[in-house]
């Protein structure tokens, strides 16, 4: 018998990670001795929370969070913000990226990074942040919320024209590998990840939040989160995305099959379990994301996520996870093939039937006749 040792272990982009768990963009990721932590704990990696050039223009309300719950539960399935960018000043950041770096050189951190409509600005924030170390990074074109009036996040990724361009302009300067995060707030998520991937990306993040409207206080009729009595649309996120997650990632995937099959996917939405895991790999990601779970379920998740992965693996023998990327994928077809498939497997069902039952007919007939004579002849 073959004994199978699963390895977590996978590189991506040249970088290598002890594991494909990453913590995604957010308050998980809020400042150096959170990141540490979430090294310490085994992540394999860290995306910090989205920073840009001037943090003075940027100044978060509370509340800022609303939770969706099963009726009469407490389990948390859905979760909604309207926190906004990093506010903590640019150099600051810099300091403690090159702090972490210092103190954990083998983690993957990752900066995510945001910025106007400004090509001279985007050029100095990527040369600055890489002076300090960092390993990679992430363009957040996805923040659903917030900033639109400065033509950040979402306002950048729902044109796919303007997502290729600034990915040339990072890509002139960006000696280290390049993910772009895509908003799902669009009709066709493959167009700006193409656009991306063409300009030079070395890979993709999806999905950011859905945005939303969590819903309305029946008692003050004021939609939630409340600030001062007024709200705004926010990011959806949690176990309940992860289908519109799986399917996004899916078809960038198919996408990349071709012609950028040497980049990468880091798959985010809704990933709580190595169960959850295994269904990104499986549709085509690299590694996977996790922010709100990190806020609902602790840093030390990873712990057991890693376990259940592990499981996954040695249970179908895969001793990496090269061995199962991407292996859902061709069982994906039409509508029209999945009829065309169906119809044969009826016809063939129903010929099988009807062999079966030619066959019991002759033998209720002609094989019945000459067992029967065989029994009278032994009775004489």
């Amino acid at each position: 018998m073959m004994l199978y040792m699963a390895t977590l272990e996978t590189t991506v982009n040249g970088l290598k990670f002890k594991n494909p768990f990453v913590i995604g963009s957010g308050p998980p990721g809020t400042n150096a001795n959170v990141i540490r932590k979430a090294f310490d704990e085994g992540w394999g990696g860290v995306v910090a929370k989205t920073i840009s050039m001037d943090a003075s223009k940027v100044t978060n309300v509370a509340p800022r969070y609303a939770r969706m719950r099963a009726s009469g539960s407490k389990e948390v399935f859905g979760w909604e913000n309207i926190e906004l960018i990093s506010d903590r000043p640019f150099e600051t950041w810099l300091e403690e990226f090159d702090s972490v770096k210092q103190s954990h050189p083998d983690g993957i951190l990752i900066a995510s990074v945001m910025e106007e409509y400004s090509k001279e600005r985007w050029i100095e924030m990527i040369q600055r942040c890489q002076e300090v170390g960092i390993d990679a990074f992430e363009l957040n074109f996805s923040c659903p919320h917030g900033l639109p009036e400065r033509k950040m996040g979402a306002a950048m990724g729902e044109d796919p024209n303007i997502v290729g361009e600034v990915t040339s302009w990072v890509m002139e300067v960006a000696t280290i590998p390049v993910w772009a995060k895509m908003t799902p707030n669009i009709t066709h998520i493959a167009d700006p990840g193409k656009r991306a991937l063409e300009s030079g990306a070395n890979g993709l993040a999806a999905i950011n939040t859905i945005l939303s409207v969590m819903g309305v206080d029946l008692e003050t009729l004021r939609p939630q989160p409340t600030v001062e009595g007024y709200s705004v649309p926010g990011g959806y996120s949690c176990k309940a995305v992860r289908p519109i997650a799986l399917r996004m990632v899916m078809e960038l995937a198919r996408m990349m099959e071709e012609d950028f099959d040497k980049c990468t996917i880091s798959g985010i939405g809704g990933i709580e379990t190595g169960e959850d895991a295994a269904q990104f790999i499986l549709l085509g990601a690299h590694t996977v994301q996790v922010c709100t779970g990190v806020m609902i379920n602790g840093y030390s998740m990873v712990k057991e996520m890693s376990e259940s992965l592990l499981s996954f693996m040695e249970k179908h023998s895969f001793e990496t996870l090269d061995d199962f990327r991407g292996a859902s994928l061709p069982f994906f077809s039409t509508h029209a093939d999945l009829v065309e498939r169906q119809a044969k497997a009826k016809a063939e069902a129903k010929a099988r039937r009807e062999g079966m039952v030619q066959k019991d007919a002759q033998w209720s007939g002609d094989d019945f006749v000459e067992q029967s004579d065989k029994l009278v002849s032994n009775d004489d």
